[in-house]
């Protein structure tokens, strides 16, 4: 196991590097805590996702509705894939995702050790990973995560073992780095901060002078890296700014809702300069464009008849309103009229893991027609704007 020890201002610390899907990772957690004995063990969970690990009745109670309204179907669908995709890893090594973390949680309880959850929201980072990336950020974290959903390729014990090592960390990190700086930013950079300033602050209550720390292997070097400076007196262990989502710029706000001043401005103006015709024939162009896109979008997520017409009336409508989308609408109409069962939400870590599975479980049929409908919408915006510009900017007068 990769591990790190530290001695801070008086204060042991060890980092012991997993692979997260590791049977020999959790042997190796058990024995370091049981052995070591220290006064607090860290762990990388935060208090949702700890209780979700000591609850696996979970799933049973989840509101898709309410996860909607709270415009939060995005994260819940990239947090599922992820999670099937460390399921489908483990299941060649007869362990489940977490259980190197769980077995850090058992061992301190065994011992009356007190443990710490050290890491930031998962939904508080896959909305930061969001926002912090542009258009074709977004296009390549929504291809990543579709692409390990539906990639069927095995991973072999050694070669999840290898996942500890440095030089094959370091690998993936700069791949990663490449590929989509900004997500590396908020799942790397940020987390490592946190994470340190954190296992930081668990050492300084109550007097604690040693700490085991059990942590995905990636981070060992730049948390390692972030507590010698908070030692040092280099960092504070504020973490506030990386605990919530970053600003809009307000150059993102006025474009948001330039646009759909723009697009009825132009609109209003073909009636006024143009005629009845002309202006008709601009008001049908962003509706025709919205409504199909969006509609299909629905129909191809196997959505019920209702979502369907629900996509694409509204969808002219909202495309013209930053605040709210169809998707939400299209999913919620969804969730109504074929409510998710207690089965769907007993396999949907199953099913989530192949286009069928999508189609045949009624909570992701949820999200996918909250997903498609959204991107039609999107494509239906673009593509009606585009046209309502053209036509304008041809013959306003005729």
């Amino acid at each position: 196991m990769s591990q790190i020890k530290l001695n801070l201002n008086g204060k042991e610390i060890l980092l012991l590097g997993t692979a997260h899907v590791s049977k020999e990772s959790c042997e190796e957690v058990r024995a370091a805590i049981v052995e070591g004995k220290p006064d607090v063990v860290a762990i990388e969970l935060d208090e949702q996702r700890f209780a979700s690990i000591n609850d696996s009745e979970a799933w049973k109670n989840l509101d898709i509705i309410k996860v909607l309204r709270e415009k939060k179907g995005f994260l819940l669908l990239a947090n599922l894939v992820l999670s099937s995709f460390q399921k489908r890893m483990g299941m060649n090594v007869g362990v489940k995702p977490g259980d190197e973390m769980r077995a850090g949680i058992d061992a301190a309880k065994e011992l009356n050790i007190p443990c710490e959850m050290v890491d930031r929201p998962i939904q508080t980072t896959l909305r930061r990973a969001w926002a912090k990336n542009g258009g074709m950020g977004k296009i390549k974290l929504l291809s990543a995560l579709l692409a390990s959903a539906a990639s069927k390729e095995e991973v072999s014990g050694e070669e999840i073992e290898n996942l500890k090592n440095k030089s094959e960390m370091d690998g993936m990190m700069s791949e990663l780095a490449e590929f989509m700086p900004g997500v590396k930013q908020v799942l790397i950079d940020e987390r490592d901060f946190y994470l340190a300033a954190h296992i930081w602050k668990a050492l300084q209550k109550e007097e604690r002078k040693s700490l085991v720390a059990v942590l995905g292997a990636g981070h060992l070097p730049g948390v390692q890296a972030h507590l010698e400076k908070i030692a040092a007196g280099q960092e504070s262990t504020d973490t506030e700014e990386i605990s919530s989502l970053p600003p809009k710029k307000i150059g993102a706000k006025i474009i948001g809702w330039a646009i759909p001043v723009i697009i009825l401005g132009l609109i209003a103006a073909g009636f006024v300069f143009g005629g009845m015709k002309k202006g008709a024939d601009l008001l049908g162009a962003w509706v025709i464009w919205n409504a199909l896109l969006a509609g299909v979008g629905a129909l191809l997520a196997g959505g019920h008849p209702l979502t369907i017409l629900m996509s694409a009336v509204g969808a002219p409508f909202t495309s013209l309103c930053p605040l709210v989308g169809v998707g939400m609408f299209a999913g919620i109409v969804q969730a109504f009229i074929c409510k998710p069962k207690v089965a769907d939400m007993e396999s949907v870590m199953d099913d989530v893991s192949s286009l069928k599975g999508f189609y045949k479980n009624r909570l992701l049929r949820v999200l996918l027609v909250f997903f498609l409908s959204s991107l039609g919408s999107s494509i239906g915006t673009f593509v009606g704007g585009s046209s309502i510009v053209l036509n304008f900017s041809v013959s306003p007068s005729n």
